[in-house]
């Protein structure tokens, strides 16, 4: 008996899923003998769907007497393809899966494809606020939602037809959750969103993302790391630029989508910046904070990227000096214009994904030996592995879960990295 909630993807649907899962429970879903399984599905990829897909399939074999419920992403831009699998039961949409009334109402055992669906038009929906939570269970550091949807249509992204349109939760409600958060014992709390740097456009005032780390810093002085998810450099306001520069609590780590490298797949993406745009970012970043660290999200094989293009893209990372990549295979997602682009053989596409992979590796290993013998706080998780400031992962040798380590880090070994506590600090731990 119970729920199970499965995600997958992004950082945002594990958020959620916290959510989901008291939701679902408040309405009375597993009650049964059986109990339920919730998958929170992804569309990023063609190949994120076939995953979930598959994670069903096992799930009904493993609990015949289970109640399946599908949702998320890919439920939404593709409910009728989930609904016509035997073991789905019900599918629900993304603005309907935070809301206990929305598992009350999942239709009965055995009905036709077309009923099992309970899918919104996610365009019509206008409030992200509501469902925020007191706590993650069993995680050492708390993700806040501030933001969910996105008002651009980047050329290769279904995302926004599967959450919707930009909202922002209001910043005092935002700001109210982070001083839950730290009186509970959370050290770190990471502020999350689909599209983080445009919080703020459709609140009164059109304040920016920057205006709402410095309040939460300020109105919250116990809260020890405050980090963001992803931003988009292009988008980065003035407040924010201030604030990564002079605010120590503000952890040194930027996920950037980047996309590409090359300015003609950049403007067939319709992206908003340019090569030279991401180069000069990083490296004003850079000089106001020299210990940052960059993440980014590049795809490789675009269509129509030919060899030079490509060759862009593999220089950025050196040029921006970026150290943990996310590498995605081009995809083609059915609905968006670029699936209907001349696509390159599926083979290049792999093959360019891995020569991407291997250039992040490389920068990864190098960033990893620059910090043997360095200081570094460390966020405990669990097992003695850890978080430093700039997101680097590292074995230590003492320290609870959600507690705040002085630490040495005492060698790099097979890509990983091996820290020696040298002083526990005070606070509240999580489990």
């Amino acid at each position: 008996m119970g729920v199970d909630v499965v995600s997958f993807g992004c950082r945002l649907n594990t958020y959620e899923a916290e959510v989901m899962k008291r939701e679902a429970l408040a309405a009375g879903l597993g009650k049964d003998d059986g109990g339920a399984i919730v998958f929170n599905t992804c569309a990023v990829t063609a190949e994120a769907v076939r995953q979930a897909r598959q994670q069903i399939r096992r799930a009904r074999r493993d609990n015949p007497r289970a109640r399946i419920v599908v949702t998320g992403c890919a439920a939404q831009t593709e409910p009728g393809r989930f609904a016509e699998m035997a073991e789905v039961d019900a599918v629900i949409g993304n603005d309907d899966k935070l809301v206990a009334a929305s598992y009350r109402a999942l239709p009965d055992f055995g009905v036709a494809n077309e009923e099992k669906i309970r899918v919104n038009d996610i365009m019509s929906v206008t409030e992200t606020a509501g469902h925020m939570i007191d706590a993650i269970e069993g995680r050492a550091r708390a993700i806040v939602q501030v933001q969910n949807g996105c008002d651009h249509r980047c050329t290769f992204c279904i995302i926004p037809f599967g959450r919707g349109n930009s909202r922002s939760v209001p910043m005092g409600a935002a700001v109210d959750q982070v001083k839950r958060l730290v009186a509970g014992g959370y050290n770190e709390v990471v502020l999350s969103g689909v599209d983080m740097t445009s919080w703020g456009v459709d609140l009164p005032g059109r304040p920016r993302l920057g205006d709402l780390v410095q309040a939460i810093l300020r109105h919250a002085p116990d809260l020890k790391r405050l980090r963001l998810s992803s931003i988009d450099s292009i988008e980065a306001d003035p407040a924010l630029i201030e604030a990564i520069g002079s605010e120590r609590r503000l952890m040194p780590h930027l996920h950037l989508s980047l996309q590409a490298g090359d300015d003609m797949i950049l403007k067939r993406m319709k992206r908003r910046h340019s090569r030279d745009d991401a180069i000069r970012f990083c490296a004003a970043m850079r000089a106001a904070r020299p210990d940052i660290v960059y993440g980014a999200d590049i795809i490789g094989g675009f269509p129509t990227e030919t060899d030079a293009m490509f060759d862009n893209s593999l220089k950025l990372v050196e040029e921006c000096g970026l150290t943990h990549l996310h590498v995605f295979p081009f995809s083609p997602r059915e609905g968006t214009p670029a699936a209907r682009m001349p696509q390159l053989p599926r083979s290049l596409v792999k093959e360019r994904a891995a020569r991407l992979r291997e250039a992040g590796d490389a920068a990864h290993a190098a960033h990893l030996a620059r910090l043997v013998g360095t200081a570094q706080s460390v966020l405990v998780e669990r097992d003695g592995i850890g978080r430093c400031e700039d997101f680097t992962l590292c074995h230590v040798d003492a320290g609870l879960p959600g507690q705040l380590v002085d630490t040495i880090i005492a060698q790099e070994r097979d890509g990983r990295l091996s820290a020696r506590v040298v002083q526990p600090r005070k606070g509240a731990n999580r489990v």
